[in-house]
């Protein structure tokens, strides 16, 4: 769990970093708003690194389902993210692809050994 509430800690900064700045910064200099975006997604990092090895030290996450993980909570968190700051809705075509992407996790997830390591580990 602290695996997943760090990698969801993380996203928020990275998503903010890489698209707030639409709605932002969109007056500034692009250099600053680089400069910014940088600032921000230091702390991403500092959230990313500690999630990824804590759950692949854990021997709970091998390295693939950390990023089909990882990948899942950043279409979750850029949905908020376009309703709330972009005003953007999904259509269709974005839902069905964000379906699909559970569909995924549930692949990567769903057929581990009962009580052993992580497929592939």
């Amino acid at each position: 769990m602290k695996t997943i509430l760090l990698l969801i800690g993380s996203n928020v900064f990275m998503t903010c970093a890489w698209y707030g700045h639409l709605k932002w910064f969109s007056g500034r200099p692009l250099f600053l708003t680089i400069l910014i975006s940088w600032g921000i997604a230091f702390f991403e990092y500092c959230l990313q690194v500690p999630a990824n090895r804590i759950g692949f030290t854990s021997g709970r996450f091998d390295g693939y389902q950390l990023k089909i993980i990882q990948e899942v909570i950043t279409l979750v968190v850029f949905i908020g993210f376009a309703a709330v700051v972009l005003k953007e809705r999904p259509t269709w075509n974005y839902v069905v692809s964000f379906g699909l992407m559970a569909l995924a996790v549930y692949f990567a997830m769903g057929f581990r050994p009962a009580g052993g390591p992580p497929a592939g580990g």
